[in-house]
């Protein structure tokens, strides 16, 4: 157990991001995506950038990214001004996504005020 706990930190991303996904699936269709049909992720070869979750159309080949987001699954920082600015600039990297694509954030502890997201 004590190792588990020192190592949380380091994996605990790669637990709760299936998961999280999984559960926003559950939630689309919705009003705001009514065409939301799939949630996965995208991130190159080398993991970065990582873009986690990403709402489209279908899958496995998206016609539409209807929205793309971070998880941030921290015990005790909020989604803030400088993630907000890691994903909008890592953001237009995801083929289909660009500028006006909505931004979302999961967020154990919550979401500072400030980012412009269209969901959290």
């Amino acid at each position: 157990m004590e190792r588990i706990e020192r190592s949380w930190t380091s994996w605990h991303d790669r637990a709760v991001e299936p998961l999280i996904r999984e559960s926003l699936l559950c939630l689309m269709p919705n009003d705001e995506w009514p065409e939301t049909e799939a949630i996965g992720g995208w991130w190159k070869r080398q993991n970065s950038p990582e873009i986690d979750p990403v709402g489209a159309d279908r899958e496995p080949v998206v016609r539409q990214v209807h929205f793309v987001g971070s998880v941030k699954w921290l015990e005790a920082q909020l989604f803030g001004r400088h993630e907000y600015d890691v994903l909008v600039r890592d953001m237009v990297a995801v083929p289909g996504a660009g500028p006006d694509t909505p931004l979302v954030a999961v967020s154990r502890c919550g979401v500072a005020d400030g980012p412009s997201l269209s969901a959290h």
